[in-house]
C-alpha cells in the first residue's frame, strides 16, 4: 500500500441525533483505529456524514410534524455536534450538497450509458388513497427470508434484499389499515446476478478477514441467484434519477458513489489533493479502504455496492476490509426513538467524562454479538477498572514528576515492548478489536497498580501504557507531548511528568 488509508463509517439517516447505539458500533471503532494508525505514522483520513435521501427522513418528518428539509438540516447539526462531543474526529462530513448529488447523477448516468444498468419492470406496493408507491420505510411487513418484522428494501435482521412486494402481510407505515394494490413500474436496475461469480471469488479470498456474522450473511446471499437491484424508485424524495422522470435514485444504490465522494472530501479536509471523486479508489492510488459498519449494512456496501463497483470496470480494486458490529441495546432492549428508549450520545457526554464513556463502550462493544448499555454498570465498571487504578498509578508517578532524566532498566523496557505488542495485536487489521484493546488496558493498568515499580521504570511503563491507550482515552492523552507509539518502549531514560486524574461517573 502506497496511498492513504481511507476509513469510512456509513452515514446514518438524517432523521435525528446519534444515540449510544450508533456510537458504540461503527463510530467509536473507526475513530480508535484511525487514531492508532496515525500514531504509528500512517496517513489516515476518516469520513462519514448523514444520508439525507432515505425514505425514513420523510416518515420521521411526518411523525414529528416538520418538513424533511428542516429535519435534515437539524439532524446534520446534531450528528456533527455529538461526534465532536464524544471525540469522534472525522476529516470529512457529507450531506446533501450539490457537489455530491451531481456526482451521484454522473455515476448513475454513466453506468446507464455504458449499458450496465437496465430498464426492467418491478412490482411495488401502491396506496391508492394517496397515489404513492411504497418502498423502504413507507412499507412494513414480515421478511420472507427470516420472518422478522421488516421494512421494504433490506431486512436489518437477516441482511437480505427484500422488495416491498415480497413482504408477507405488507402494510403502509403511514396508514396500516389502508388496502394496498401492487403495480408494475419500469425502473433502472443493476443486474446483480451478472457479478455474483466475481463477488463470490472476492469474498472467498478475504473470508479470513470477515467477522463471523458478516461472513455468514455474505455466504448466504451469494449462495443463490441475486435478484435485480433497483437503482431508481418511483418516489419524489431523493436525488433525481437521470433520464427517469418522476423517479429518484434508490438510497441503497448510493454507497459506492457516496464512499468515493466521502473519501475525496475527507482527503481534501486533511490537506490532500485527490483531484477527483474516484481518484483515491483507482488501482494506481494504492489506497486501502476500511469500512466500519453495522452488519445490517453489509448488503448495500458489500453486495450491491461491490456489484456496482464491478460494473464500473477493472480500474477499481474491491475493498477488503469490512469490520462489522451487531446492535447495541439499552437495558437488554433495542434502542427506539419512537418509544423514547434511548440514551443520546451528546446528553451522556455532558454528564460523564468522555474518556469514561469511550472506555466503557470499547469494553462493551457489540463486535460479535449484541451487548447492552446500563448507566449503573458504566459507573461501577469504569470506577473499578479505570478510574481508581489510574488515579493511584498517577499519584505514584507524580512523586517523580519534574525529575530526570531517570534511567529505565532493561526489564522495564522489555515489559514496555510487550505492552506495545499486546495493544498492536488488538489494533491492527484485520483482527482489530476495540474490546480487546480495552481489555488490554484494564489488564496492564491493573498490573501497574499492583506492582512495586518506582522511579524511571514506573514512569516509563505508565507513559507507554498511556500512549497505547491514547486512541481510547483521548483526554488523558492530551497530557502527552505526542501520541506516537513506535520506538518509545525501548528508551533507556524517561522524563516524568504529572499525569491528570480521572473523575468518576455519577449514577
Amino acid at each position: 500500500m502506497t496511498g492513504p488509508t481511507i476509513v469510512i463509517s456509513p452515514a446514518p439517516t438524517a432523521n435525528g441525533d446519534l444515540h449510544l447505539g450508533h456510537i458504540a458500533g461503527p463510530f467509536l471503532a473507526a475513530d480508535v483505529y484511525s487514531r492508532y494508525a496515525r500514531a504509528t505514522g500512517r496517513k489516515v483520513v476518516f469520513g462519514t456524514g448523514v444520508q439525507d435521501t432515505s425514505t425514513f427522513v420523510v416518515t420521521t418528518a411526518r411523525r414529528l410534524g416538520t418538513t424533511p428539509e428542516a429535519l435534515v438540516r437539524q439532524s446534520a447539526k446534531e450528528v456533527e455536534a455529538t461526534l465532536d462531543a464524544l471525540g469522534i474526529a472525522v476529516d470529512g462530513f457529507t450531506g446533501w450538497e450539490e457537489r455530491f448529488t451531481s456526482f451521484v447523477t454522473r455515476v448513475i448516468g454513466g453506468l446507464r450509458e455504458a449499458g450496465r444498468l437496465r430498464l426492467r419492470p418491478m412490482r411495488f406496493p401502491y396506496a391508492p388513497r394517496t397515489g404513492e408507491y411504497l418502498v423502504d420505510g413507507h412499507v412494513a411487513g414480515i421478511c420472507p427470508v427470516c420472518l422478522a418484522e421488516s421494512c421494504g428494501g433490506l431486512c436489518e435482521s437477516c441482511g437480505h434484499q427484500v422488495a416491498g412486494s415480497e413482504l408477507l402481510e405488507p402494510r403502509s407505515t403511514r396508514d396500516p389499515d389502508e388496502p394496498l394494490e401492487f403495480r408494475d413500474v419500469e425502473v433502472l436496475v443493476l443486474p446483480a446476478e451478472e457479478y455474483r461469480g466475481k463477488l463470490r471469488a472476492h469474498f472467498d479470498r478475504i473470508a479470513g478477514s470477515l467477522r463471523p456474522h458478516a461472513a455468514q450473511v455474505i455466504e448466504e446471499i451469494l449462495s443463490r441467484p441475486l435478484p435485480d437491484f433497483p437503482v431508481s424508485y418511483p418516489l419524489g424524495w431523493g436525488i433525481p434519477a437521470p433520464g427517469m422522470p418522476g423517479q429518484v435514485v434508490n438510497p441503497n444504490a448510493e454507497p459506492v458513489a457516496w464512499t468515493m465522494y466521502c473519501s475525496m472530501l475527507a482527503a481534501e479536509r486533511a490537506g490532500l489533493n485527490p483531484g477527483s471523486e474516484d481518484a483515491l479508489w483507482r488501482r494506481e492510488a494504492g489506497t486501502e479502504i476500511v469500512y466500519f459498519l453495522g452488519v445490517d449494512n453489509v448488503h448495500p456496501f458489500a453486495i450491491s455496492g461491490l456489484a456496482m463497483l464491478l460494473a464500473f470496470g477493472d480500474g477499481y480494486p474491491l475493498p477488503t476490509m469490512f469490520l462489522t458490529n451487531e446492535f447495541y441495546e439499552l437495558d437488554r432492549s433495542k434502542f427506539s426513538t419512537s418509544r423514547g428508549h434511548l440514551v443520546w450520545g451528546r446528553e451522556l457526554a455532558s454528564q460523564v467524562p468522555r474518556d469514561l464513556i469511550r472506555f466503557h463502550l470499547a469494553s462493551d462493544s457489540p463486535e460479535f454479538q449484541r451487548t447492552s448499555f446500563n448507566r449503573a454498570e458504566l459507573a461501577e465498571l469504569t470506577r473499578i477498572r479505570l478510574v481508581e487504578p489510574w488515579n493511584r498509578v498517577a499519584e505514584r508517578v507524580d512523586a517523580w514528576a519534574g525529575q530526570g532524566p531517570l534511567p529505565v532498566s532493561g526489564g522495564s523496557r522489555n515489559s514496555a515492548v510487550r505492552i506495545v505488542q499486546r495493544f498492536r495485536s488488538a489494533y491492527e487489521l484485520p483482527r482489530f478489536s476495540v474490546t480487546r484493546a480495552a481489555t488490554t488496558l484494564t489488564q496492564q493498568l491493573g498490573r501497574l497498580d499492583r506492582s512495586t515499580l518506582t522511579g524511571g521504570d514506573l514512569c516509563h511503563e505508565a507513559e507507554v501504557l498511556l500512549r497505547c491507550a491514547a486512541p481510547i482515552l483521548i483526554d488523558l492523552a492530551a497530557a502527552l507531548p505526542d501520541t506516537r507509539i513506535d520506538g518509545v518502549a525501548v528508551r533507556d531514560t524517561v522524563r516524568p511528568f504529572r499525569l491528570p486524574r480521572l473523575a468518576p461517573a455519577e449514577v
